[in-house]
């Protein structure tokens, strides 16, 4: 082997879950990324399995994403979606047939991929992606690891401690409820590390997690062999770092295959190009446009000038792009080991919406990558832990703090457009200690239901996507409104533990309904 390759999918959305509408825009992202990622990603992996080849793959799923998986209701709606856009599929056969017969070939293809989508989820599912997810766990072909228990932005939530331990606790107790056994790794949210934050997490079990470039490169001492071998930290944590070159190759848009001109393009979808009258059954009830996954045209160019999409063509693409970057990996490898005493390892860790929602053809690269790799054995991909049991010794040292954010530190999730969230994440994590610690002993269920309900309104505001789509512009408006929702009924329910409003707390309980098993206690 000239080398190792570990590739890392961070799977995560914010939870999400609007029992008082039929349809709500929001829970739409969900749908988009089971449809577009997660769906297509477990199907190319069943097929590489039934295939005989080898293949290897970490996936972080996060705790809010597991509990949307399992959500009954959330589920349900997802059917019906699935129904939906299978009705507009055979609407569309019927409306192209006369107009164009690319968009009718394209209409077609679209109809049949969402039909199988629907099967795959019914059948080999049974209506849970969890399962999909223990399947190939069980076979020894995928790493399943957690993350923060509602994506928290760490180093800034450290001002108390507790807030920390209990987003890696409830993580920890998540996971194990909804795979069987505690992770051996966490994906830290947006990786983001501070200095001391590795005891914390060493007390819960874990083994190793992941960081960006720099967190290495200016460790304390300078990691020796940058980021193609994993250190320790001082409470013998792993730390496995992002390689920014087979990264760049797949996330950037302008200088990775994503951007390739005969790839089908994000942006156009007869969601908005088509007559209101003719599509409002299919996008939001109140006639906002939004996606509906039929797109028919390719990124073409950088102008707003879009050629119609071939899947075929693309599809033929994907295997250039994977004989492409197997290649690269295998120079990349040989120039390293000449340095290193070992044989070297990649990290190359992406978001998991990326393939397939953002860069549709994306799970069919990664198909093509394992084909790749398995037939030419020039190097192999791994797991974190086989490596570890391959080379225990590692120098130990001490991480920069650092994310994968813009300019690689903090700014992306604290700036003067959203800093005015923490003040008020740091006083109710001070709050909810001190009342959690005053009634450890509370014997009373029904205000034991509230001290977890205030818990789980706590976890919900420290999300770090509000801050994220604060700072982007992207959701602006529902980040502000979620992020204050959760700070007014958590202040709600603390102010009112000895005249508790039942009704109140029974709608909180299902609408935020996080963490069924959540107790309060972790905050003592």
């Amino acid at each position: 082997m000239k080398g190792y390759w570990i590739p890392v999918l961070h799977s995560h959305l914010p939870f999400v879950k609007h029992p008082e509408y039929d349809y709500f825009l929001e829970e739409q992202w969900l749908f988009e990324a089971i449809d577009e990622c997660y769906i297509p990603l477990l199907m190319n992996l069943k097929r590489l399995y039934d295939e005989g080849i080898d293949f290897r793959l970490t996936v972080s799923i996060t705790p809010p994403l597991a509990e949307m998986f399992v959500d009954e209701l959330l589920m349900q709606k997802y059917q019906k979606h699935l129904l939906k856009m299978i009705e507009l599929g055979y609407k569309e056969i019927k409306r192209t047939q006369k107009t164009s017969p690319k968009e009718h070939s394209l209409a077609i293809f679209y109809k049949d991929r969402f039909e199988k989508t629907k099967l795959f989820f019914e059948d080999f599912l049974d209506k849970n992606l969890i399962n999909g997810y223990k399947y190939f766990s069980s076979l020894g072909k995928l790493e399943i690891i957690t993350c923060g228990a509602t994506h928290g932005f760490l180093p800034i939530l450290s001002l108390n401690e507790k807030a920390v331990e209990a987003q890696i606790a409830l993580a920890v107790k998540s996971h194990t409820k909804h795979f069987g056994s505690p992770p051996c790794g966490i994906w830290l949210p947006e990786c983001a590390y501070y200095d001391g934050l590795d005891k914390i997490i060493a007390k819960y079990g874990i083994k190793f997690f992941f960081s960006d470039s720099h967190a290495l490169v200016y460790a304390n001492p300078r990691a020796q062999n940058g980021v193609f071998s994993p250190v320790y930290t001082p409470e013998n944590l792993a730390v496995f770092a992002r390689d920014p070159h087979s990264s760049k190759k797949v996330w950037s848009s302008k200088e990775g295959y994503p951007g390739d001109f005969n790839y089908r393009d994000f942006y156009r979808d007869i969601g908005y190009d088509l007559e209101l009258s003719y599509i409002k059954p299919y996008i939001s009830p109140d006639g906002n446009r939004v996606f509906t996954g039929y797109k028919y045209h390719k990124v073409t160019g950088p102008s707003d000038y879009k050629e119609f999409y071939d899947p075929k063509i693309a599809y033929e693409k994907t295997k250039d792009h994977a004989k492409n970057f197997h290649y690269e990996r295998v120079e990349q490898f040989k120039e390293i080991s000449k340095n290193l005493d070992r044989t070297p390892m990649a990290v190359s860790p992406y978001d998991a919406e990326l393939f397939g929602h953002w860069w549709f053809e994306g799970p069919d690269f990664l198909y093509h990558l394992f084909k790749e790799i398995d037939t030419h054995k020039s190097f192999k991909a791994i797991t974190p832990l086989e490596y570890l049991s391959m080379y225990p010794t590692n120098q130990v040292t001490r991480p920069t703090p650092s994310s994968w954010g813009d300019e690689g530190y903090f700014k992306v999730w604290l700036n003067k457009e959203n800093d005015w969230i923490y003040r008020h994440l740091h006083f109710m994590a001070d709050l909810m200690q001190e009342i959690a610690t005053k009634n450890q002993d509370e014997k009373d269920p029904l205000k034991n239901r509230a001290l977890n309900q205030m818990s789980r309104e706590l976890l919900l505001a420290q999300s770090s996507d509000w801050a994220f789509l604060i700072t982007t512009q992207t959701a602006t408006e529902y980040s502000i409104r979620r992020t204050k929702e959760h700070i007014s009924n958590f202040l709600s329910l603390s102010e009112n533990l000895e005249n508790i409003d039942e009704s109140f707390l029974k709608w909180l309980e299902e609408k935020n309904s996080i963490f069924q098993d959540i107790d309060f206690r972790v905050y003592c």
